[in-house]
């Protein structure tokens, strides 16, 4: 699954019975535009409401992602040339990335797929043992199609399935030896959950006692300062190398960067060449990553904050507006964005947040619901600069109009 897609997955659902002379494949056919149309039915709603949570860049329109750069003079020196093959306002932002996470180098990457596959793959040639430990629902593992196996000749090895980071006793136990630990900070399809501090410290110890070099997939690592109470130089500090999204948390148009050792990002600058990645100009997407580290990295312990806010208001309006059973996960959101769990179908739920949207101008639900078992529907939450303006009040409020239409939706 692409990145873009990530953010995004609404998915058809599994094929229902079929008809005998159509067969499966028009059924899936079919369930595939049904689930095209939903979506960009849900967008139209989401881009039309007067309030939402967020309002993610990746869904505004070209006019709308170029006003990013309407404070470019702020951001750099629009004087000086512009980049070719990664010169310039791409090495400004390379060396701003290796100060913030305390880091001797850093390297930018069009894509985080790319940078965390290099970066394995030259810690596997340093360690001599080409396996990689990492949690079942890490991101290559779920939305990279065997990318470490299929393109960089690295095994990947699963430590755990739980919806949790793995455990220092988990690493220390594990069954055979392997070069490097990644960790997901934070676990995205666990639900956006990290460990503590002290669970995070034992980990890391735990693979130093292996010999292991550790990775951290820090696609959202901006958003965990809060959660562990220190700086982004100090959680980077644990990892011998980092990776981090310019546009996940920051908004940006797209790009990553690789920080670790200086001999490291050498030596990944130099397989980034063979892969791909060295493109001619990206003087905009790192104007974006400049834009997002300018303005967005700042707000991220308040929209925390208020995330923590948004989902005690979503317990309380589902448990007032009667709902059997609801789930907000984990219970005090670890970063800005969290999982909301429901007992009824996604097609109830997904029709009951659109038409709230539509009829009313209020989005509480703009993301896709998955069907993650019989009658549960799962949303992520992300609350940002937008959700910054509800109060309790607000959300208690939204509940309620949802669920009067998912009443409706599911005839209870």
């Amino acid at each position: 699954m692409s990145d873009a897609v990530e953010h995004d997955g609404e998915r058809p659902g599994p094929t229902g019975p079929t008809d005998r002379a159509a067969g499966p494949t028009t059924d899936r056919a079919a369930d595939e535009e049904r689930v095209k149309e939903r979506r960009k039915r849900r967008v139209g709603a989401h881009r039309s409401a007067k309030r939402v949570l967020s309002r993610p860049g990746y869904l505004d329109t070209l006019r709308e992602r170029l006003a990013v750069l309407d404070r470019a003079p702020d951001l750099y020196d629009l004087d000086e040339s512009s980049d070719m093959y990664g010169n310039g306002i791409v090495e400004a932002l390379e060396k701003k990335v290796a100060g913030l996470l305390g880091k001797e180098a850093a390297a930018f990457f069009p894509t985080g797929t790319m940078a965390q596959q290099i970066a394995l793959r030259c810690w596997a040639g340093r360690t001599g043992v080409p396996t990689v430990a990492l949690h079942a629902l890490a991101h290559p593992e779920v939305h990279e199609r065997n990318a470490f196996s299929q393109v960089s000749g690295v095994r990947p090895v699963r430590l755990t399935s739980e919806p949790r980071l793995p455990t220092a006793d988990e690493v220390r136990d594990f069954g055979e030896p392997f070069g490097a630990l990644m960790l997901e900070l934070p676990l995205r399809d666990a639900g956006f959950v990290l460990p503590s501090w002290e669970e995070l410290t034992e980990v890391v110890e735990a693979a130093r006692e292996r010999d292991a070099v550790v990775h951290f997939d820090g696609a959202r690592l901006w958003e965990c300062t809060t959660h562990f109470g220190r700086p982004l130089d100090e959680i980077a500090d644990l990892a011998d190398s980092v990776y981090v999204s310019f546009y996940k948390s920051l908004d940006g148009f797209g790009g990553a960067a690789l920080a670790g050792p200086k001999t490291l990002i050498d030596e990944a600058r130099v397989w980034r060449h063979r892969y791909g990645g060295m493109v001619f100009q990206q003087f905009p997407t790192v104007l974006s990553a400049l834009a997002g580290l300018e303005r967005e990295l700042p707000r991220l312990p308040a929209y925390v904050a208020h995330a923590r806010v948004v989902a005690e208001a979503l317990r309380q309006g589902f448990a007032e507006a009667g709902v059997p059973w609801m789930r907000v996960h984990p219970e005090r959101p670890h970063t800005n964005e969290f999982q909301v769990w429901l007992p009824y179908d996604t097609d109830a739920v997904s029709e009951a947040a659109i038409r709230q949207a539509e009829e009313t101008g209020v989005a509480l639900f703009s993301g896709a619901w998955d069907q993650r078992g019989p009658g549960l529907a799962v949303a992520e939450v992300d609350v940002r600069a937008a959700g910054m303006e509800w109060t309790a009040d607000d959300v208690r409020t939204a509940v309620a109009e949802f669920v009067s239409r998912l009443k409706e939706e599911t005839g209870t």
